[in-house]
C-alpha cells in the first residue's frame, strides 16, 4: 500500500500543536464526498457500514498539581484552550503514549488516538493490529481487532473505495486516509474514566491521474469512551456524528500530483492539549 508515511506509522518525526482556544475549529474512516456523482455516493455508503460495523464490534482533574493557579487577571480556560503542558515524548508503534493522568491528558490521548484510528495504516492488517493494541484497552482490543478486521477486509467495500484485496492502492496512485483534529472538549471527567469529544476534518481518497474516487473533505465529531489503564489513557469504545461542517469556500482543487505530493511531504503532528 501506498500510505506515504502518513500520521508518523512509520514515525517521521515529532511535532507538537497546540489547539486553538474560543470556538474550536475543526478513527475510523467515515467521509461524504462533495461530487454528486453515483460513484462517489455508492463509496459513501459503503464508508458509513464500515464504521458502522466498527462501532457494534466495538478527574476533573482542576486540583492536580499539574494545573497552573489562575491569577485574578487570567481568562478561565475553553475546552481546547492550550494548557502549555511539556507533550508527551514516548510512542509506541508510531502512536504518542504516556499522556498525563489528567483531563487534559486525555484529550491529547483522544485526539491523537483519532488521527491513529483514521490513518490510511488501517487499512493494512500489520498496523491496523498494532494500531489496535496500542490505542485500546486490553480487555477489549481483541474483540475490537475482529471485528475490524472483517470489516476492513470485506472485498465489496475495498473495491468500491477502489482498493484491491490486500488494501493496496492501484498503481500510480496514493490511497489517502488522513484525521486532522482541530478540537476536543471532555463531557464526563472522573478520576480513571472520561468522555472526550474530538472534532475534526478528514481527507479520504485516492490521488493519481487515473483515480475514480478523488480525494475528498469531510468533518466528523467522534465521542471516545477512555479509561486510564495501563499507565495510560485507553479507548474502550467510540460513537460517530456529522459535523458541525463549515461552509466551503470556493476554491479551485489542487491537481492529483499536488495532492499526492502534499501527502508525502507533510507529516502529521502530535496533539497535545
Amino acid at each position: 500500500m501506498s500510505t506515504s508515511g502518513e500520521h508518523g506509522y512509520p514515525d517521521t518525526g515529532h511535532t507538537r500543536t497546540h489547539l486553538p482556544g474560543g470556538d474550536p475549529y475543526g478513527g475510523a474512516p467515515r467521509r461524504t464526498p462533495r461530487s454528486s456523482s453515483r460513484s462517489l455516493i455508492t463509496v459513501v455508503g459503503v464508508v458509513v457500514l464500515l464504521i458502522a460495523a466498527i462501532a457494534f464490534a466495538n478527574r476533573d482533574n482542576s486540583s492536580s498539581p499539574n494545573t497552573p493557579a489562575k491569577g485574578p487577571n487570567q481568562p478561565t480556560a475553553v475546552p481546547t484552550a492550550a494548557s502549555g503542558h511539556t507533550p508527551v515524548t514516548t510512542k509506541q508503534n508510531g502512536i504518542p503514549t504516556n499522556f498525563p493522568h489528567t483531563k487534559q491528558g486525555a484529550e491529547s490521548a483522544a485526539a491523537n488516538y483519532a488521527v491513529a484510528l483514521g490513518s490510511a495504516e488501517m487499512f493494512d492488517t500489520g498496523w491496523r493490529h498494532q494500531i489496535v493494541d496500542t490505542v485500546y484497552a486490553s480487555d477489549t482490543a481483541a474483540a475490537k481487532q475482529s471485528a475490524m478486521d472483517r470489516a476492513y477486509s470485506d472485498e465489496k467495500f475495498l473495491a468500491n473505495i477502489g482498493l484491491a484485496k490486500d488494501g493496496s492502492a492501484p498503481k500510480g496512485q496514493t490511497f489517502i486516509s488522513r484525521t486532522i483534529p482541530v478540537g476536543t472538549k471532555t463531557t464526563v471527567s472522573a478520576q480513571d474514566s472520561a468522555t472526550v469529544e474530538v472534532w475534526y476534518t478528514s481527507l479520504f481518497g485516492l490521488s493519481g491521474e487515473t483515480s475514480k474516487n478523488p480525494v475528498t473533505e469531510s468533518w466528523y465529531t467522534t465521542t471516545y469512551e477512555l479509561r486510564w489503564a495501563e499507565g495510560d489513557w485507553k479507548i474502550t469504545d467510540f460513537q460517530q456524528k456529522d459535523g458541525p461542517v463549515p461552509v466551503g469556500r470556493d476554491q479551485r482543487a489542487s491537481t492529483a500530483n499536488d495532492m499526492t505530493k502534499a501527502v508525502e511531504e507533510f507529516g502529521g503532528f502530535t496533539y497535545a492539549r
